[in-house]
């Protein structure tokens, strides 16, 4: 199955059994509430695929509750989207590939792509039929922790990429200006980490590039497929985006997410850092 489905496609898919489309908002008021595609259902990237008080994604209990909630089947085709560029919907895609939803895709260039091209949107909310869902299987081997980019500091085999803008990557800034909370105390990043920020593999429409680009930029930088790639940013999203770009578009075998990312490493006692300014 395509991991990436083009706008016009979707258009096509509308409506189709077996088909669910799934917006994925940081700040639904600011998006699926203002208008979405027909059909589309919401999931709150921090309400459902964070835990609280706890700084974590949901379990596979908990995965399968919000499936079921959602009307999703185990044999569903989900084709996700969002705002921000698609962050929070490849982070969705993340999860949802850990807990073994094989039939998922993403919608290239999002919903702002779609908006562009001058596609249906509506304000109508989906009646949903709750589903029965279960996870069959749970792949942690695409999730990194903290102590696992640790033992890998100066592994050769192992290759860091952090995928922030190059302000924090160098330490001039701890977060984007637009995300006032979830920083970090120090400023900076992990050692031995190349700076490749998630846009580079994007147009300017949000579009992705052309794989063969894309796979020079990250070769160039020695990001190649027989090396462990550790993706990071600052709370998952981005990370989770350039993992979709790595893993799925061009097809490296070992990527793995950080999603502790900077917010964790950046105030963590005793954690090595490295500054530009």
């Amino acid at each position: 199955m395509e991991k990436v489905v083009q706008p016009e496609q979707l258009k096509e898919m509308l409506g189709k059994e077996g088909v669910k489309v799934v917006e994925v908002d940081y700040d639904p008021k600011t998006a699926y509430e203002l208008g979405h595609i027909p059909g589309a259902i919401l999931i709150d990237w921090k309400k459902d695929l964070n835990k609280y008080p706890e700084r974590d994604i949901i379990s596979p209990e908990e995965f399968e509750k919000l499936m079921s909630r959602l009307g999703i089947s185990n044999d569903d085709h989900v084709i996700l989207y969002g705002d921000y560029n698609n962050w929070f919907a490849t982070f969705a895609f993340w999860v949802f590939e850990m807990y073994g939803h094989e039939k998922i895709s993403i919608l290239n260039g999002g919903r702002n792509k779609w908006i562009e091209l001058g596609y249906p949107m509506t304000k109508e909310k989906p009646v949903i039929e709750p589903s029965t869902y279960k996870v069959g299987k749970v792949d942690l081997t695409k999730r990194a922790y903290f102590l696992d980019v640790m033992k890998r500091l100066r592994d050769p085999g192992t290759i860091l990429v952090d995928v922030r803008s190059p302000a924090e990557y160098k330490g001039e800034i701890t977060a984007p200006p637009e995300y006032p909370n979830e920083q970090a105390q120090r400023a900076g990043h992990i050692p031995g980490a190349v700076n490749i920020p998630w846009a580079k593999a994007v147009n300017d429409d949000g579009t992705f590039k052309d794989v063969e680009e894309i796979r020079k930029l990250y070769e160039e930088l020695g990001v190649k497929p027989d090396k462990e790639v550790i993706v990071y940013c600052r709370i998952g999203e981005r990370a989770a985006f350039t993992y979709f770009v790595l893993r799925h578009l061009l097809g490296f075998p070992k990527v793995r997410v950080y999603d502790g990312s900077w917010s964790e490493w950046g105030n963590m006692v005793g954690a090595p850092i490295e500054k530009e300014v």
